[in-house]
């Protein structure tokens, strides 16, 4: 009985009995419950097996073996019975092969507790910084960052709001574009136009915070949203343009004599990945043109239909249309997207509350440990007799930060991929909430770009390394979307610290030959090492970072 109860809440591979996702019920009640005539684990009802087999409990007399069926029946109800009192003094304890929660061949994956735990880690934070503070200056917080906060917020919202209503400019542009019949087309110099007016617009945004003399908090802000609108002005700009062209190559299909009946370049899908993609070779033989035309026709029809078959190119082109892209969590363009069927108006009230208690958090962790570690080590620098003395100091500084980064990181991806873009994601419908996988398993820096930013990582897919793919090889296509990313890292970091000193580019652009070193048949397999490694190399260099940009 007791390998039956096992086997219904367990399942067995080779010979070890691995514990579901879901808590197994008590194997005293199941066993009650069993042999009551419930229901087992597949849904079966329970049978005795072998009910005439001839055991006794040793309170009865054993039936012959040609005992109607009547006694038969009688004794099996009355065993049943007493097979649910106790047999001993303590009660029988299960055991058999299994292996526990935390081992890398358990199936269980549900630890929630631990982001529970996580929480109410922070909440005791607070607590016990709220007390000493009232101890030390009779506040509960200090009054340092919060005042940085609360610094020309309205000149803030009005050049954000000035610098997102400025990319709406990209679609009037297109219309023109796409109306003209001259070099106005986007193949033509509709492209260098567009491209021209991103760059111009980057250089003005960018520039805006130090023009006004604004905070550093406000800096953060102002320039990573100014990036992400960046990237989703450019896919808008950049699809469209595609879409405008392919709409042209369609309508000129009419007259195939004069028109080009080249096949249609076909890019690296956003499900390959960057080390995995080998360039697709599509282009087919046909014994008859009038098949090859026509194959071309609906591959360009194709392309102008949105992948849901519900909007066509250029229905897609109106203000609603980009105000609604605009407002959608995701990076890069499309005609239409999956959406939800109405707003959950309690989660998003939630997924809000989250996004000011992760800021409030975030604070706190600025003010209480990050913020006095570096202004005293800065004093301390100021009057250093030796290089050995330096390098102890900023040794000792990392250190110290080591704990309140990882905090930060940690806040920063929930408040930004969980609660942010999950907050946009409800207030438009949009479907699609996989905006990270399980990064902190990551093995290596290009596993973790792919699985930590999701929409940017789409993005540097398709608009970068799929754009440069047809150009180039594969490896150079790499290292392009790699410097890319660089560079975009570096210039945040010097409008942060307002220094360029290049440790971030340096640092990103290490992981490649790290990557090709951790692929090695000496390291490849090596998960748990690997994922040490990148939770150490992580770790540091946040804090390395930090301290090089600020004191150095």
């Amino acid at each position: 009985m007791a390998s039956s109860n096992s086997h219904q809440h367990h399942h067995v591979i080779d010979g070890i009995i691995r514990p579901r996702p879901l808590k197994p019920g008590n194997p005293m009640v199941l066993r009650a419950q069993e042999e009551h005539g419930g229901l087992k684990a597949n849904g079966n009802l329970s049978k005795l097996e072998n009910p005439s087999s001839g055991m006794s409990s040793g309170r009865s007399t054993p039936l012959p073996p040609d005992a109607p069926p009547s006694a038969v029946s009688i004794s099996s109800a009355r065993r049943q019975k007493r097979a649910q009192q106790k047999h001993r003094l303590f009660p029988t304890i299960d055991y058999a092969a299994r292996v526990s929660h935390f081992d890398p061949k358990s199936d269980y994956r549900d630890f929630r507790g631990f982001f529970v735990l996580f929480w109410i880690g922070l909440a005791i934070m607070v607590i016990t910084t709220m007390l000493r503070n009232i101890k030390d200056t009779g506040f509960p917080f200090r009054a340092g960052v919060w005042s940085l906060l609360t610094e020309r917020v309205s000149q803030l919202a009005l050049s954000d709001g000035a610098m997102v209503l400025s990319t709406s400019l990209s679609l009037p542009l297109h219309k023109l574009f796409r109306n003209s019949k001259g070099w106005l087309r986007w193949e033509n110099g509709g492209m260098a136009i567009q491209s021209i007016y991103q760059a111009a617009w980057l250089v003005l945004w960018v520039n805006w915070p130090f023009m006004l003399n604004w905070t550093w908090t406000a800096q953060v802000f102002f320039t990573l949203h100014t990036i992400t609108f960046l990237m989703k002005m450019h896919s808008y700009a950049f699809y469209n343009g595609h879409l405008s062209t392919t709409e042209h190559r369609l309508s000129a299909l009419d007259n195939p004599e004069s028109a080009s009946t080249a096949a249609a370049v076909r890019y690296p899908s956003i499900s390959s990945r960057l080390n995995e993609y080998d360039e697709a070779k599509e282009k087919k033989k046909h014994s008859d043109e009038d098949e090859a035309l026509a194959e071309l026709r609906e591959d360009l029809a194709l392309e102008l239909t949105s992948p849901l078959g519900q909007v066509t190119y250029p229905q897609n082109l109106t203000l609603c249309n980009c105000v609604d892209y605009m407002l959608c969590p995701t990076l890069c363009y499309e005609i239409e997207y999956p959406r939800t069927e109405r707003i959950q108006y309690l989660e998003l009230f939630w997924k809000t509350l989250a996004v000011f208690g992760c800021i409030f958090l975030l604070t706190v962790t600025s003010e209480e440990f990050i913020v006095p570690v570096l202004h005293d080590a800065s004093l301390r620098l100021e009057n250093v007799p030796s290089t050995s003395e330096t390098l102890l100091i900023l040794s000792e500084t990392i250190s110290l930060l080591l704990f309140p980064f990882m905090v930060t990181f940690l806040l920063v991806f929930l408040v930004i991929f969980e609660y942010v873009l999950g907050a946009f994601a409800e207030i438009t419908c949009f479907a699609d909430r996989h905006f990270y996988s399980d990064w902190w398993n990551s093995c290596d820096w290009l596993e973790f770009s792919r699985e930590w930013n999701i929409p940017v990582h789409h993005f540097l897919r398709r608009h970068v390394y799929g754009a440069s793919r047809p150009y180039m090889s594969r490896n150079m296509s790499t290292l392009v979307t790699f410097l890319l990313s660089a560079l975009g890292h570096e210039l945040v970091m010097g409008c942060i610290t307002k220094k360029l000193r290049g440790y971030g580019f340096l640092a990103q652009m290490l992981q490649l030959p790290i990557v090709a070193l951790q692929r090695t048949r000496w390291v490849k397999g090596k998960r748990l090492f690997n994922n040490i490694c990148f939770w150490i190399s992580m770790i540091l260099g946040l804090s390395m970072m930090c301290a090089l940009y600020v004191l150095v």
